[in-house]
């Protein structure tokens, strides 16, 4: 598979997902809960669709790899390369309306990411990386599409960092108190964003992003376009981010080790 193929291929799995999420978006779409009896967690149509789609070209271009999806589990995921795919990251904004979801692509060779893509299709937005740098393509002033580095914010004052986390609502009471004693450090907390939360740190207009409970599927795809922006992504203990759990992302190694060690008391 060369670059131009592999690019290619790419830029179509995000053309399909755009595709078959975006006529869903602010409709009457109805959602699902995969949590009966428990917390909210909603699945629409939308969701089930794109990452059928998905898997469809990834199976019919690469039988040997494996795939991880939020709605439809895993296949061959001891391969050697393995899609990674999130169709909505954050479902409860699309099914309120708000712009802040997306299509989460990552790819891990040997059980590492090596590649990943935020598709935001309603702003037309692609955030892309592998690692080593990441790209920023969307509408620009004459709402052509451009192309930008990203590059995170180095940031290494907590008392002038933003903070970011989807919700302390989502955090399990033990893991609270960790989190506010990094909230009442900074100087803007705000809440929401899910994967665009990641996004807008890799383009460094925020500083730090905690978030508690992920998947693979949540962050996998998101290492590469962190790291290729020039940030850190760990779990709390500062290990590996992969596999998901208790996550943070930094812009400077500077704030990633101060917030660590706020996170470990």
């Amino acid at each position: 598979m060369t670059a131009v193929d592999f690019a290619a291929f790419v830029e179509n799995l995000a053309d399909i997902a755009s595709d078959t999420i975006l006529p869903f978006f602010r409709t009457a779409l109805g959602a699902e809960d995969k949590n009966v009896g428990g917390a909210f967690d909603p699945v629409t149509e939308a969701d089930h669709a794109a990452e059928s789609a998905m898997r469809r070209l990834i199976i019919e271009t690469f039988p040997d790899h494996g795939i991880i999806g939020e709605e439809f589990g895993s296949v061959r995921s001891d391969a050697d390369y393995v899609w990674v795919l999130d169709p909505i990251d954050g479902t409860k904004s699309f099914i309120a309306g708000m712009p802040t979801w997306g299509s989460l692509i990552g790819l891990l060779r040997e059980g590492s990411p090596t590649y990943g893509m935020i598709v935001q299709p309603f702003t037309r937005e692609r955030f892309v990386g592998d690692g080593v740098g990441a790209l920023w393509r969307g509408p620009g002033a004459n709402r052509e599409v451009i192309e930008r580095k990203l590059k995170t914010r180095a940031c290494g004052d907590l008392s002038k960092a933003t903070l970011l986390t989807t919700s302390p609502l989502l955090y399990a009471e033990s893991k609270l108190p960790a989190f506010r004693r990094v909230e009442e450090r900074v100087r803007l907390s705000r809440y929401g964003g899910d994967c665009y939360a990641f996004a807008m740190l890799a383009a460094g207009h925020v500083d730090c992003v905690i978030e508690s409970g992920l998947k693979i599927y949540d962050i996998a795809p998101l290492i590469p376009i962190i790291e290729g922006a020039g940030g850190i992504v760990t779990n709390w203990d500062g290990g590996s981010a992969t596999q998901g759990g208790d996550i943070v992302s930094s812009g400077s190694a500077e704030l990633h080790d101060t917030v660590l060690k706020l996170l470990q008391g």
